[in-house]
C-alpha cells in the first residue's frame, strides 16, 4: 500500500506519523512541493504543513496541483489525511474558505477540546476530552461543508474534522517535543520580531508535549490502521 506524503518544507517531515503508517503496512512515497497525477490512485495521500497559505497558489503553483488532486480524491471517495496546511487544503477542496485568522498566530503547546462528535468518532474514540498538542498556524477556515467538526481551541474553533474517510487536523499531532523545539530554534527570529513571541516561554511548555507523546502515538496508530482498513476494503 502506498501513502504519498506531500511535504512543503525540508524540516517539516511526517514525524511520528511515518512509523505509524509503516507499521500499518504502508510504504511512504515522499513528494516535495510537487504532485503527480498517479497519486490520485494511491491508497492514501498525506498532506503536511508549511508556511504558505492555500490562497497563495499564484506564488506556489504546487498548491494548485495539490488542491486539484485532493478534490479529485474526495470526489472518488479516496482518503486524505491533512495536517495544518494539509487540513486547510482538504477544507478548501471540500468547498470551505481558507483565510488569515483574526485571532493571531496560534503557536506552541496547548490543548484541543474534542467535540462530542470527536469523542464518539470510531477512529478517535478513547481520547481524553482534552489532548495536549503542538500548534503552529494563523490561517483558519470556515466550517467544512459535509464534514463533522471533531476538535476546537479557544483561539480557533476549526481544529479537526472528518469528511468521509478523510481527516484534517489544524494542529500537529505528528510532532514530538524535540521536533517542536527544533522548529522553535529555526524560527526563533521570526517568532520574536514578527509575532512578538517569547520563545523561552514557548519552550517552557515542551515538557507537557513530551508527556503527551504516548497518547499522540496511539492516536496516530489508530488513524494509520483506519486508513489501512479503508485501503483493504476498496480492493
Amino acid at each position: 500500500m502506498r501513502a504519498v506524503v506531500f511535504q512543503h518544507e525540508e524540516h517539516e517531515g511526517p514525524g511520528m506519523l511515518g512509523p505509524a503508517l509503516e507499521a500499518a503496512g504502508f510504504t511512504l512515497v515522499k513528494r516535495f512541493r510537487t504532485a503527480k497525477h498517479e497519486d490520485v490512485e494511491a491508497e492514501l495521500v498525506v498532506v503536511l504543513g508549511g508556511p504558505m497559505g492555500v490562497y497563495e497558489a499564484d506564488r506556489h503553483p504546487f498548491l494548485g496541483q495539490e488542491l486539484a488532486l485532493v478534490a479529485e480524491r474526495l470526489a472518488l471517495k479516496r482518503p486524505v489525511l491533512g495536517l495544518c496546511l494539509g487540513a486547510q487544503l482538504l477544507a478548501a477542496a471540500a468547498g470551505s474558505e481558507v483565510f488569515v485568522g483574526k485571532n493571531g498566530l496560534e503557536v506552541g503547546v496547548g490543548p484541543v477540546r474534542w467535540t462530542k462528535e470527536g469523542l464518539a468518532d470510531p477512529v478517535l474514540a478513547g481520547v481524553r476530552p482534552r489532548t495536549v498538542v503542538a500548534h503552529w498556524h494563523q490561517d483558519t477556515f470556515k466550517p467544512v461543508p459535509g464534514a463533522t467538526l471533531l476538535a476546537s481551541t479557544d483561539r480557533y474553533s476549526q481544529q479537526a474534522f472528518r469528511i468521509g474517510d478523510s481527516y484534517g487536523f489544524q494542529f500537529h499531532p505528528e510532532l514530538t517535543a524535540d521536533e517542536l523545539d527544533r522548529w522553535l530554534t529555526l524560527e526563533a527570529e521570526e517568532l520574536t520580531e514578527l509575532y512578538e513571541k517569547d520563545v523561552a516561554e514557548l519552550r517552557s511548555h515542551l515538557p507537557k508535549l513530551r508527556a503527551a507523546e504516548s497518547e499522540l502515538r496511539e492516536l496516530l496508530e489508530r488513524l494509520a490502521h483506519h486508513f489501512a482498513r479503508v485501503a483493504r476494503a476498496s480492493r
